[in-house]
């Protein structure tokens, strides 16, 4: 970490509030479910046993149906897509994609794209995210 500029420390939150949003967009135009929930279901991150498992305990089991579906698509998306991503919005884009997956699925996929450089960036972004989804969708499941 000492090694890394201190301004991509910045990616992860970034992401938490990109992705957050864009899941209230999402849920102030299109869907029917609140506008917190669809936080909640967008601060699964792609780590879908878990954001999924504390969704259905406080909003039911159509919203973690909801949230596990979503998460899974981010993570395949991230797979799929890194090469995509890092070519048309630059190396920092696949690895918010990918979400709190940089930690583990998605490293190999992504540090392939961008460079085995930002393996450290990778693990720490995941690693974040992932401490962080417990709090937010707890916070967001209780709105």
């Amino acid at each position: 970490l000492r090694s890394l500029n201190p301004r991509l420390l910045l990616l992860p939150v970034m992401t938490i509030l990109g992705t957050l949003l864009g899941t209230a967009v999402v849920g102030f135009l299109v869907s029917d479910h609140s506008v917190t929930e669809c936080m909640a279901v967008g601060s699964g991150f792609g780590y879908y046993s878990l954001s999924s498992v504390l969704i259905g305990e406080k909003k039911g089991a159509d919203l973690a149906t909801i949230a596990l579906l979503s998460n899974i698509i981010r993570e395949i998306v991230a797979l799929v897509g890194a090469p995509l991503f890092y070519k048309y919005f630059g190396t920092f884009a696949p690895i918010s994609v990918g979400g709190a997956t940089t930690l583990d699925t998605t490293l190999p996929s992504i540090t392939n794209t961008i460079g085995k450089e930002y393996t450290v960036l990778c693990i720490f972004h995941g690693l974040f995210l992932d401490l962080s989804i417990v709090f937010l969708v707890t916070f967001l499941c209780s709105i």
